[in-house]
């Protein structure tokens, strides 16, 4: 985001994860994680932030380390700054 000049710091961008657990044999498994974002953006930043949000899973550590062994999903709320 903040490379296409959208702000993300100082509260601009907030997540929250939520990870779905399973038990295989006695071992308690990690299989699904959805992280909702949220961002606060001028409106005529939209089209680019839904563009970013599109392909930022292809280049996230956390995202490309893990694929293929938990499935990812993310989703984006956007308000809009007064």
């Amino acid at each position: 985001l903040e490379a296409r000049g959208i702000p993300a710091g100082e509260g601009f961008l907030t997540s929250d994860a939520v990870g779905e657990i399973e038990k295989e044999g006695n071992v308690l498994v990690i299989r699904r994680i959805n992280v909702k974002y949220r961002l606060r953006l001028e409106s005529a930043r939209r089209e680019d932030a839904e563009r970013v949000h599109s392909f930022h899973a292809d280049h996230c550590p956390v995202a490309r380390t893990i694929r293929g062994c938990v499935d990812i999903s993310t989703s984006l709320e956007m308000e809009d700054l007064a």
